[in-house]
This record gives C-alpha cells, structure tokens and sequence, in this order.
C-alpha cells in the first residue's frame, strides 16, 4: 500500500509571502516617493468623484457631458465586431437602460458582467448610436441596498501599477499612525486665519458631500490654503538656512576698485545708465564681504549685462584675484572674449580663452597660463570645468544664462576656486558667484525660488536703443516677406532668417535651415547668403559670424544657435520661420539680436496656421510688448513654473500644491513668517521643515 502523500513543507518563500507582498506594494509606493507615513498623508488627492448618490438612469440621460452615478441589473453583455472589437452591455433599472461600451477589456470581464448582475456604474453620459450610453466607465457589483460612502471620493495622483485602491488603502492606513502635532503656534494660525493641520488634511482625503467640491477642485478651499500655505513656508524655511549656510562660508574679500576699473570706465565711448551703476553697487558691495556673493544679475536683452560683469572682474583683478566667465555656447563664450578682450587687453589684462574645440597645444597653453596665475581673466564654456583646468586664485566665477547649465556644473566651477591650500576645511574660501540671466524672472518666482540668493535687476535699456517693431505673419505670405529681405538688404541693412528646431531633432532642424539656405540663395541671387547650425565645425561657424560682423553677408540663415549674445548692429531685419514653434522666452531671446543699431528694426513671426490657443497667446504677447518682464508674467502664466524654470530637467517639480500664478498674496506671507521663525523660534522652524521636506531640502538648496 503506498505512502500516504505528505503536505509539502511550507518553504521560506511561501511563509514570506505576505510580508513578500507588503515590499512589493512598499516598493511602488517608493517610486512615487511615498516613504513614510507622512509621505503618504501628504499625498493629496488631485480631483474628486461623488459616489454618494445614485442617480437613475432616466435622469442621467438629461445630464449628458457630466459625470453620473446609476445602479441596474445587467441585461445583455456582448462581444461586438463592428465598428471595432468591443464589449457592449445594457444596464437597466426602474426608470431606463443605459449602455456601458468598452473598447478595451479583458475575456474575465464577460463573465463579472453577466446578465443579472447587478452593478454601481460611474462615468460621463453621451448620446450614442443606441441610446445614451458610457464609454469605459468605472463599475463595480453590488448587492441590492449596499451603502453608499458618506464621503466624496478621493482620486489620487499614481503611477504604473499603483491602483487607487491600493493608494486609497495605504493612506487610509497611514491617517491612522501619524502625529498630528501642528508644526505652526496657535498665534500664527490665528494671525494667518489659517485652519489645524489635522483639520485640513482629513478633510481634503475624506470631504463630506456638503463641502464645496468647486472650492476642492478649484484648491480655494481653506484646507487647501493651509496646505499651499505649509508647502510654501518649508520652501522658504530651506532656501533662507541655504543663504545662512552660505553666510557662514568663507570668500576671500575683494576690496579694491583700483587702476584698473577707473581706466576700464574711462574708456568706455558711453557712460553706464543709472540702472547699471546701481546693479554695480550692489555687486561691488558683495564683493568687499568675506563670505561669498551669490547674486543673479537680471536684465532684459541689450540692458548692458555685459559692462556690468567686466566691472565686477576688473575689481577682482584690482584685488589681485583671477575672475572666469562661463558661456553655455561657444557662440556666446566668443562674443564675450571679444568684446571683453578689446575692452581689457589695451589696459594690461592677460586674458585667456578656453573650450572645447581648441587645439591640444592651444589648450595646454591656455591651462598653463590659467594655472600659473598669469590669466586674470579666464572666458569659455563647459571646458572650464573640466578635469585638468587648476586656477591660481580665483576670486570670482561669472555664468552667463545661467539656466542653460546644471546645477552640478556650476558647482563644479565654483568648487575649482575651493582654496585648497587650507588644510582645515571649515576655513576654506570659496569664490564670489555672480549669475547672469536675461530671460527675467518674474518676481513672485523670484522670490520664491531664489529666496537664497541676492537679485540685481537692470530695469532700463541704454538709450538710443529703439523698440524692435513685431509682424506676425501667415506662411501662405513668404513670398512678400523674402521681397521685403531683398529690399531691405539692398537698403543696406543686415537680415537673420531663422529656422526652428523641428520635433526635437537636430538632423531635421538642419535639413530644415540648409533648404531654407538654398532657397534664399536662389530667390535673391543679387545678395550674399550665409548658413549657420550647430552641426558646423566651431572655426566654420565662426568664419560666418564674423563675415556677417563685417557685413560682407547681407543674410543669415540661421538655427536657434544664435539665440543669445549674438550682437550685429547694423542687423535690422529678422524673420522667425514656424514662430508657434518657439517659446515665448526664446522668441524674444532671438527678437533681441535686432535692434541694436540706429535703424528702425522688424521682427516678423512667421507662423503656420491653424494655430492652436498657445501658440497665439504666445505671438499676440510677442506682438503687443517688447518689455521682458512682462513677457515673462505670460510666459509663466502659460507654461507654470516648472518648465519656465527647467525644473522639469530636475526630475520633480518643487512645488505640488501652491500655484505661484495665483498664490501670490501667500508666498509673501511665508516668506515672512519663515523671517520671523528662525529669528525667534528656530525649533518650530526645524519641526516644520522635517515634516515638509524630507529629502528634497538638498534638492532646493542649489
């Protein structure tokens, strides 16, 4: 007789199974960042579905285009062929039928639905072929009489495998083990009218259906000024320790406004606007200090940037220190060292010029001089900060566009002047940092995102500098617009034709401009037409520049690369082909390479209609202002700061719930009392940050 079968034993893996599974839900919540039990509490949904009530079926064909909840047996459920493979199933109750259509299901889902069935279904009504209908609603069975939930029901931001019954589950937990403590004293809540914390949170993951979902939807809703209000107040708690930090730095202090800076002002052919001599004062003051300037220097195209940075390296140079500007482009690294150089130069400054295309001895050379202390004045691009480049003592580090470079490569410049020869590290200097941008930031984002560092704003052009005129133009009219180039190159003015970068693809935007290139070429035989991308070689690209410098082309076809620092005065003439293409802040960044001379100067936007509601905010701004501020308040208003900062390249946004278009009144408040809690209450500040920010503080720090 055999054995009698044993039960297999239970393996490790089988007993782990659960606790298997718990790491697994563990680890999909990990990757939307949900952590810790507060991470999840702060998970707040984005909208919210009403399944409080039941509407009949009837009735929820008057609502047609809004989202209905209906109870029914099913009726019929089919498998249909025509138009598509699709799973049709007729709901009915009391008062109607309904039909429910999915065009993508599963085989298990015939039998869920089967006829008899009776289920809760919740979706947009339509009118369709066979009534009024759903289109892949969300359903699930019921038994007749079961109770409906009491509250609205969150929907949650999620991710790949991550249901929001499982996101509903974790939270609900979490709700039940956190502290509650509010961070925030009575005073300041009372001060702030702001509601608890507790109070707040409970309400936006649990809403009764008598609350406002308007307000909920809308975040107006005084739980979600809460919210916005804590958000923005850790930000401003960490960026504000991030400027403390940096106080406490050691810098080197550059004092001396010597020879050097009196005979660079007195040779220049113009004097500096009261714009630019206060910007400098503010720069020259930092500059005295021995803790290290962290300042963002903000002008709109052709305010006088450039003067202002070259004043700032002649008093590190008066001082006896190096000064280095970095450019993202070779393009931009080249007009600055020429511009700088010839201003410099004559005055005895050993100026030095480093990127990446140089040739192997060229670069030595430059290195040597570099590393030696023989070049005070280093100008170039990412090349700078490349192994090998060692500075003698460097006081200051100018970055232009500052936005275009990570931020680990302008640490990676500023820790180049790291003095290494202090073996004690709490005593090494760092270098002065002076950043320069002329996509201005608006000032609420400003305040809310530089909150560390200290903003110049050059707010006036130079005068003499005549407002660019902006056309915006239908494609189907080429014709007439490539006339009026060949008119006015004949006038003798200068023409940029610019062509777009194409659905991110280099090969296409050089396709795009050499067509453009050959077409000029051929329509205006009569005149000299050059071609500019990015695939020429750097020596290529700059024998073209410089003809048109010299003015021996009258056309330049063009990519975007030259979209800053490029500086032609007698250019007075630009045409932008697919203008919908190109962001506000890059349409006026390019706007800006005209009009830099006497001559009255034309911008025309050539766009490809239909255009959709963006892009014509987009031209209809470029049309109505040449001012950049208020183009940038537009351009955050349509883009959110996110992309208009780059944050996106980041990998998270830094803010999840304040909106800073229309939160602006709250970021002044948490600016404020962030001010007054490190002064006067410092462990409320640290509670209120540790619950916030977690590991995203170093993030915010740089």
């Amino acid at each position: 007789m055999p054995a009698p079968k044993r039960k297999p034993a239970a393996t490790a893996a089988t007993k782990a199974t659960p606790k298997a599974a718990k790491n697994k839900v563990a680890e999909k919540l990990a990757r939307l960042g949900l952590r810790t039990d507060m991470d999840l509490v702060l998970h707040l949904p984005m909208r919210y579905e009403d399944e409080t009530k039941i509407v009949p079926i009837r009735e929820a064909g008057f609502m047609t285009g809004y989202p209905a909840q209906i109870e029914g047996i099913v009726t019929s459920c089919d498998v249909q062929f025509r138009p598509r493979r699709q799973l049709v199933v007729k709901v009915q109750d009391d008062s109607g039928e309904l039909v429910m259509r999915f065009l993508n299901f599963y085989g298990s889902q015939t039998k869920q639905l089967a006829t008899g069935t009776r289920i809760r279904v919740r979706g947009d009504v339509r009118h369709g072929f066979l009534g009024h209908e759903m289109v892949h609603p969300s359903y699930k069975v019921v038994t007749e009489g079961a109770p409906l939930p009491s509250a609205l029901t969150p929907v949650y931001p999620s991710g790949e495998g991550i249901s929001q019954a499982l996101l509903r589950k974790a939270i609900g937990n979490a709700l039940t083990r956190v502290d509650w403590r509010d961070t925030l004293p009575p005073p300041l809540l009372s001060s702030l009218d702001l509601p608890a914390f507790e109070w707040s949170v409970k309400l936006l993951h649990n809403p009764t259906p008598e609350v406002d979902e308007h307000a909920l939807t809308e975040r107006t809703h005084p739980a979600w000024t809460r919210m916005k209000f804590d958000e923005l107040l850790a930000q401003q708690l960490s960026l504000k320790r991030a400027q403390a930090a940096r106080r406490s730095q050691g810098a080197s202090p550059l004092p001396v406004i010597g020879k050097l800076s009196q005979e660079f002002l007195n040779t220049l052919p113009f004097a500096l606007t009261a714009a630019q001599q206060r910007v400098l004062d503010e720069i020259r003051a930092d500059l005295r200090e021995a803790f290290p300037m962290q300042r963002l220097l903000q002008g709109d195209v052709g305010s006088g940037k450039t003067v202002v940075a070259a004043l700032a390296a002649a008093q590190a140079i008066d001082s006896g220190f190096q000064a280095v500007l970095m450019a993202p482009t070779e393009i931009l690294a080249d007009q600055h060292f020429r511009k700088i150089a010839a201003w410099m130069e004559p005055l005895g400054v050993n100026v030095a010029w480093l990127t990446g295309s140089l040739k192997k001895k060229e670069k030595q050379d430059a290195q040597a001089r570099i590393e030696s202390g023989r070049a005070q004045l280093i100008i170039g691009t990412h090349a700078l900060i490349q192994e090998g480049v060692e500075f003698s003592r460097l006081g200051l580090v100018i970055v232009d566009e500052q936005h275009r470079f990570g931020v680990g490569q302008r640490l990676a410049l500023r820790n180049k002047g790291l003095d290494a020869a202090q073996a004690d590290e709490s005593k090494q200097t760092v270098p002065h940092q002076l950043m320069m941008s002329a996509t201005p930031i608006p000032r609420t984002l400003a305040m809310t995102y530089y909150a560390d560092l200290e903003v110049s704003v050059i707010d006036a052009l130079p005068p003499g500098r005549t407002p660019v005129l902006t056309r915006v133009i239908d494609q189907n009219r080429r014709d007439e617009v490539i006339s009026r180039v060949h008119a006015a190159a004949l006038e003798g003015r200068q023409v940029y034709w610019v062509c777009p970068l194409i659905e991110e693809s280099e090969a296409l935007q050089l396709q795009t401009a050499t067509e453009t290139y050959e077409t000029l070429a051929a329509t205006l035989s009569d005149l000299r037409v050059g071609l500019v991308h990015g695939r020429l070689k750097q020596a290529e690209k700059q024998e073209v520049m410089e003809a048109f410098v010299r003015g021996e082309l009258q056309v330049l076809v063009a990519t975007t690369v030259i979209e800053v620092g490029v500086d032609v005065p007698n250019a007075s003439l630009m045409v932008i082909e697919h203008a919908e293409r190109f962001g506000l802040s890059q349409l006026h960044q390019l706007r800006g390479r005209v009009g830099r001379g006497t001559a009255e100067s034309v911008c025309v936007l050539l766009y490809q209609s239909p255009l959709g509601p963006v892009a014509k905010q987009r031209l209809a701004t470029m049309r109505e202002t040449n001012d950049g501020f208020e183009i940038a308040r537009r351009d955050l208003e349509i883009r959110g700061p996110g992309e208009f900062l780059g944050a996106r390249q980041s990998g998270q946004a830094i803010l999840r719930f304040a909106d800073l278009a229309t939160d602006q009144w709250l970021v002044e408040q948490a600016r404020d009392a962030a001010q007054m809690l490190l002064k006067e209450q410092p462990a409320v500040a640290e509670a209120h940050l540790a619950r916030w920010m977690g590991i995203r503080e170093e993030f915010l720090k740089v």
